[in-house]
């Protein structure tokens, strides 16, 4: 049984060392064998995976922090992408609709966005929290987008903005 372990193994590291970015390192069996296993030869090593992963940053976003001014023109477009997602059942942008809680730029470039939805049983529940990362990515100066859906507070009518309510002829 403990030959099939260590084929596994070598099959493991094999199939992981052809994934670029993640090292594979060579090291011995342990000396400690079962009374039954003859000796290891000396050809007898396996590879072993080490557990991290080189990630590329594939963003073009620079790696310091961003400068006021950055921060002014990414809040910008960030508004901007997020009107182009539209609730599919209610024809005005998620933004107007007040949909979007929270939207912060970490330090290191990460994009956080709180977002809900009109209601919880909403059919593309799934969907719109990807729409919203893909239309922030589009933004440059980010690395990174994060959405999270949240219920709380629930969202109500009275978040939609002026422009939503006259849109839905609301006013």
């Amino acid at each position: 049984m403990d030959d099939l372990t260590e084929r596994e193994r070598r099959a493991e590291a094999i199939a992981n060392a052809q994934i670029p970015g993640l090292a594979a390192v060579e090291i011995e069996r342990s000396a400690t064998h079962s009374p039954a296993s003859a000796p290891m030869p000396a050809r007898d090593k396996s590879a072993v995976v080490a557990e991290t992963r080189d990630v590329m940053d594939v963003s073009g976003a620079p790696i310091e922090p961003p400068t006021d001014g950055e921060i002014a023109r990414i809040t910008h477009d960030v508004v901007v992408e997020l009107k182009t997602v539209y609730d599919p059942e209610i024809p005005t942008d998620i933004y107007e609709l007040g949909l979007i809680y929270k939207v912060e730029l970490e330090d290191d470039r990460t994009l956080l966005v709180d977002m809900t939805l009109t209601a919880p049983g909403c059919p593309v529940a799934g969907e719109m929290p990807i729409w919203v990362q893909e239309a922030c990515q589009r933004v440059e100066g980010i690395r990174r987008v994060e959405v999270s859906m949240v219920f709380d507070p629930p969202w109500t009518p009275d978040r939609m903005s002026e422009e939503a309510r006259l849109e839905l002829n609301m006013l």
